[in-house]
């Protein structure tokens, strides 16, 4: 008998911390920028440039996270019927934490057994394993840390659905994932739908992010015979052939030594899906309806890079591969999504058992036949289109109960559109109601009931950000506008968001005349970086530092723009007076050996180097360590031996001084 139920897991986990006070001017660099579209599709090219976002605003960045785990306890849903037991991390973006075939006892997914937030994401935190529902834009969905709304739906036939929703701040839509898992069915039933309700088109991105155990004999087989190669060493998309390049099969991914992206192109009228297979030919297979056309692999590659990346993430010894589906042809691109539209599909996952001698031969052709043919067994097509179908009927339908509330920013946006009698935001299907506000919601709720935003009374971090243009124009109206620091504050990054910056300015000057806030001159400061005045943003992050010291965020900038601006000695100077908890911090110790090898001292930085340290937040693609290694040698070299610091130094010097193994997340060497 299929069942929901609401359980606890408990495994290691580090803490989340706190969200970043700072709003996301600036957001770290996009490892996925294609620089070399040669031979691409102008349609494809167009949806590559089309609908990238200048940083997350409204979101906040979490990388408030450390790497020091204790037993947790996490609020999961359990889905189960007689073949398959799924689990849900509903606090951490919904994720399909694990998959188990009962019968045969084998995990269908990846599932850390850790919790370690990384820097990999929008918003910083990511974490790997099991299955990541992406919507909004690219670099991982901006819910991936947070808590979805969870409901219970019950069908005429007894079939419980667990109902995830979530209001996507970015783009201002509404999207919802219903699960389930009717009576003796093989595979876990995943139904997606997202509505667009605003009056314009918007840039539209899915994809579904499945992690797999990757091993020796793991194939990743697809229904395609052409495949756009991401290189991230050159920037590069290529079309290619599969399953060989250059002589290697890349459908082995421990056949690479290099992190790459693969997206393949599977013809039109093909069913889409995707699997991974081990020396058995059994595994995880993924299937859908045509609106989620494209599927991605992904892999770490097996140089010490991506190792390192892949125990960084997990625990040693727990490789893992990612085979993806998504809305377009490869996770590059943003579609045009229609206003006032909807677009829906349905999601199977199971296990797959093909003959292993076809899967693992010569034959690519051979071997998509191989789970084709299981495939058609396991869930016909069309019994698979119809369930998709049948599926419309309750997907409007409201649940029976509201297991866990969302962010609240939902129902921030229902009421607003219910004041001004804007369109529905979505169906009854989808309950934003107020038990879901808090704290952070009340100054813009107070503003929407009375005309007014509250005035701050101290300098309390403001977390709270909203950037729609429905809001801003709330803001501006605002009967206390004058002399409110704090509204000058929220309507400047309104204005910086909308890309208007001389508003921007002007109206952060306006908070900074009614009171001298640190978060103010931090703003104002991201201003003159974008000008190139990097001494006037030093001097502001300098005062906003000394006014709130303890903000690690806010030291690590300032100190930062101080070594680019050539006054680094005033940044060591910062960091002398941080507390001994501050200093061993990984991202300081490595601002602080930036600091000392722009004023020479060199006896400092080898001090630093000497003992391997961790930067808990090291973005992915980030190549700040291996930089400072390098850079380090370098210019020691140059300057004790009088040579110019040239290529032949450089090539020297990456010979001689091989980059320290705790140092190497490189994505390509």
């Amino acid at each position: 008998m299929s069942q929901l139920r609401i359980d606890t897991l408990t495994m290691p986990a580090a803490d989340l911390g706190v969200d970043n006070p700072l709003p996301p001017l600036r957001t770290g660099g996009d490892v996925h920028v294609v620089h070399d579209t040669t031979g691409i599709p102008d349609d494809t090219v167009q949806n590559i440039r089309y609908g990238r976002v200048k940083n997350i605003l409204p979101y906040t960045i979490q990388d408030g996270y450390d790497r020091v785990r204790h037993p947790r306890e996490f609020m999961v849903a359990v889905l189960e019927n007689e073949l398959l037991k799924a689990t849900f991390l509903l606090q951490h973006g919904g994720r399909l934490w694990s998959l188990l075939h009962k019968p045969s006892g084998r995990e269908l997914l990846a599932c850390n057994p850790v919790f370690q937030p990384a820097n990999l994401a929008l918003r910083n935190a990511w974490f790997s394993g099991g299955v990541e529902w992406n919507i909004g834009t690219i670099g991982h969905t901006p819910l991936t840390c947070d808590s979805l709304y969870a409901a219970r739906l019950n069908l005429s036939d007894g079939t419980p659905v667990l109902r995830l929703y979530e209001w996507e701040r970015i783009r201002q839509v509404t999207f919802q994932i219903d699960a389930y898992l009717p009576d003796g069915c093989p595979m876990l039933l995943v139904r997606v739908r997202i509505v667009n309700p605003n009056d314009y088109a918007v840039p539209m991105y899915w994809w579904s992010n499945m992690a797999v155990p990757e091993s020796q004999d793991t194939r990743v087989i697809v229904p395609a015979t052409t495949t756009y190669q991401f290189d991230y060493r050159e920037g590069a998309l290529r079309l290619l052939d599969v399953p060989a390049f250059e002589g290697t099969d890349m459908t082995y991914t421990t056949n690479s030594r290099q992190a790459a992206d693969y997206f393949f192109h599977i013809p039109d009228g093909q069913q889409p899906w995707i699997t991974a297979l081990g020396t058995e030919g059994k595994g995880l297979i993924q299937c859908s309806t045509n609106r989620l056309q494209g599927r991605k692999l992904f892999m770490w590659g097996q140089g010490i890079g991506g190792k390192n990346w892949q125990d960084f993430l997990s625990v040693p010894g727990k490789p893992y591969l990612e085979i993806q589906a998504g809305l377009a042809r490869t996770q590059l691109e943003h579609l045009p999504m229609p206003a006032h539209s909807e677009w829906a599909w349905l999601e199977g996952y199971g296990l797959i058992q093909a003959n292993s001698d076809a899967v693992h031969g010569d034959n690519w052709l051979t071997a998509i036949n191989a789970v084709q043919q299981p495939l058609n067994t396991l869930m016909p097509r069309d019994q698979f289109e119809a369930e998709f179908k049948r599926g419309a009927s309750w997907a409007d339908r409201p649940p029976d109960d509201v297991l866990l509330q969302g962010s609240g920013w939902g129902t921030l946006e229902r009421l607003r559109r219910e004041m001004s009698h804007d369109t529905p935001m979505c169906g009854a299907g989808l309950i934003f109601d107020e038990r879901a506000l808090n704290s952070v919601h009340e100054p813009w709720l107070h503003l929407l009931r009375t005309g007014e935003f509250p005035a701050s009374v101290n300098d309390d971090a403001p977390y709270a950000f909203l950037t729609q243009p429905e809001w801003r124009t709330l803001l501006e109206n605002a009967s206390n506008l004058s002399g409110n620091w704090l509204a000058w504050l929220h309507l400047g990054i309104m204005r910086y968001a909308a890309g208007e910056r001389e508003g921007t300015r002007a109206a952060w000057t306006q908070s900074l005349a009614a009171h001298q806030s640190a978060w103010t001159l931090r703003n104002l400061a991201v201003l003159d970086i974008e000008d190139e005045n990097l001494t006037e943003a030093a001097l502001r992050l300098t005062e906003a530092q000394r006014l709130q010291p303890d903000v690690m965020a806010l030291t690590l900038e300032c100190c930062q723009v101080l070594t680019q601006s050539g006054i680094a000695i005033q940044a060591l100077t910062i960091i002398d007076n941080l507390s001994a908890d501050q200093r061993s911090n990984g991202r300081v110790r490595l601002t602080e050996g930036q600091a000392a090898l722009a004023i020479g001292d060199f006896q400092r930085v080898a001090k630093i180097l000497a003992t391997p340290f961790v930067v808990d937040t090291l973005r992915e693609g980030e190549p700040s360590l291996s930089d400072l290694w390098f850079n380090y040698h370098e210019q020691l070299i140059s300057s004790s031996e009088g040579i110019p610091l040239d290529e032949t130094l450089r090539t020297r010097v990456r010979r001689e001084f091989p980059l320290a193994q705790a140092f190497d997340f490189r994505m390509s060497e």
